[in-house]
């Protein structure tokens, strides 16, 4: 009893700290690398449920997650929604998200800005260190 009452107290010692700055922020900073696409979809669903907090959402798309901001590219239909990653971008970019791709996607893809969705930019690496640095931001990296 004592053992789990000690276990108890440890991870909520560790996780408090956490649980009460992600109250507090301002929103949240997604940098999605990922080429997996349960990977891509946990992303998007986090984001999404910031959103419906009013939190803001900042989503910077890199490497094979690029994919995921091209016209006519295909992302995998996913259960129990039957959504794909690429549906959940485009919903949380319509509920106000900011979204870009990182400027190494392009030129390697052997692709310009006129193949990416609506609303999605190219990323200026200043102004995403800055973001990231910005503390009043939770960040997460898949």
């Amino acid at each position: 009893m004592k053992r789990g009452l000690l276990s108890f107290a440890l991870v909520f010692a560790l996780f408090l700290p956490n649980l009460l700055s992600a109250k507090d922020a301002k929103g949240l900073n997604v940098v999605l690398t990922a080429k997996d696409a349960q990977t891509q979809m946990m992303a998007m669903v986090l984001s999404m449920m910031t959103l419906n907090q009013n939190k803001e959402v900042n989503v910077v798309l890199c490497s094979n997650a690029g994919d995921l901001a091209v016209k006519g590219m295909k992302s995998k239909v996913l259960k129990p929604k039957n959504k794909s990653p690429k549906m959940l971008l485009k919903g949380i970019i319509k509920k106000g998200a900011r979204v870009s791709v990182c400027p190494l996607y392009l030129p390697n893809a052997n692709k310009d800005k006129s193949v990416l969705l609506d609303g999605i930019t190219v990323a200026k690496p200043m102004d995403v260190a800055k973001q990231l640095l910005n503390k009043e931001y939770q960040n997460l990296s898949y």
